[in-house]
């Protein structure tokens, strides 16, 4: 039987930005015409600040080099990068022989042309949708990209497990979700725009829900356990969202949910999170929670428990970030 590491990550993306970007997106949000004026000022927010993230990358990278993958299969949202109105999957595997992209313009390392190339590893990509597929789970692939060449949620994983710049020399194997669901196109995957509303109407369909991508989670770690290949699994994202969470004015995250689906996680309460209903998510704004509901999923079928985990939450940089490192028992 195969090996399997579990992690998890966030790819918050400025992280990859200088300290005076940080909190752009909290500025954007102070700009909504109708949020509440005590909300305007500091005086009004609650007091948590920030922790340290650099520091679990680099945990999960040192777990990540000592298992020595053949390849990662990462899951992470399409963010409207190639999920766009000429087709919106409700999950894909991305089976491409290699891929590239540059580190983003303005990034903490003062890289102006910094360019990533890394292996794809389309055998056990092309395994891995046949198999779902003769599951029951009916599962997009690609061999090229559409319109982006990787979305950032994988990018941006990759660039912080290698921080520190030593290189990464794992073969990916991206699987992209439609955590956005209703608003991947009406909100192109983003913030909420202030000089209109956006009613139920112009909404999209659903994204899959926690139960269904439980389910593929753990048929994805059942067939990656009977395939020959040494494999982690990495889930990236953050929770909930300030600009995604309309009950908090798009200011702050739903820590308390969070929370809640955090221990359930340390816990190994999977009935909690097969249980979780789609419209708990949007109500939290934990959209990219799903990417985690596949990883608690293969979790669950390899009966597996954490060995470390870390949940930094936030108050003024948007989101609920968590980690994890389960290594084989």
């Amino acid at each position: 039987m195969a090996e399997i590491l579990a992690l998890g990550i966030s790819h918050y993306p400025p992280l990859h930005g200088k300290d005076d970007r940080m909190s752009w997106i909290l500025k954007r949000m102070l700009q909504n015409p109708k949020l509440p004026e005590e909300l305007r000022t500091p005086a009004g927010w609650p007091a948590e600040m920030r922790a340290d993230l650099v520091g679990w990358m680099d945990k999960t990278r040192a777990a990540l080099d000592a298992f020595k993958p053949d390849f990662v299969l990462i899951w992470g949202d399409d963010q409207y990068e190639n999920f766009k109105e000429d087709v919106v999957p409700p999950y894909c595997i991305s089976a491409y022989e290699s891929f590239k992209f540059a580190s983003p313009p303005g990034n903490v390392w003062g890289e102006t042309d910094k360019t990533y190339e890394l292996a794809g590893h389309r055998t056990a990509a092309k395994l891995l949708a046949t198999r779902l597929i003769e599951e029951g789970f009916d599962t997009a692939y690609a061999y090229k990209p559409l319109h982006h060449p990787l979305g950032h949620a994988f990018t941006n994983a990759i660039m912080y497990l290698d921080y520190h710049r030593q290189g990464f020399g794992y073969p990916i194997v991206p699987f992209a979700i439609n955590c956005y669901g209703r608003r991947v196109l009406a909100q192109r995957g983003g913030l909420p725009v202030f000089d209109r509303v956006i009613d139920e109407a112009e909404l999209d369909p659903p994204a899959p829900t926690p139960r269904r991508l439980f389910d593929m989670g753990a048929a994805t770690a059942r067939v990656l356990a009977e395939s020959p290949y040494r494999v982690a699994l990495l889930a990236s994202s953050g929770w909930s969202h300030a600009f995604l969470t309309a009950k908090n004015h798009f200011l702050w995250p739903d820590t308390p949910s969070d929370r809640r689906m955090y221990q359930a996680l340390r816990d190994c309460d999977w009935q909690t999170w097969r249980g979780y209903t789609g419209a708990a998510v949007e109500d939290s704004g934990q959209q990219e929670i799903l990417n985690w509901a596949c990883l608690a999923g293969a979790m669950s079928e390899l009966k597996r428990k954490p060995q470390e985990t870390g949940f930094v939450d936030t108050w003024i940089f948007n989101s609920s970030k968590v980690f994890l490192i389960a290594p084989p028992n």
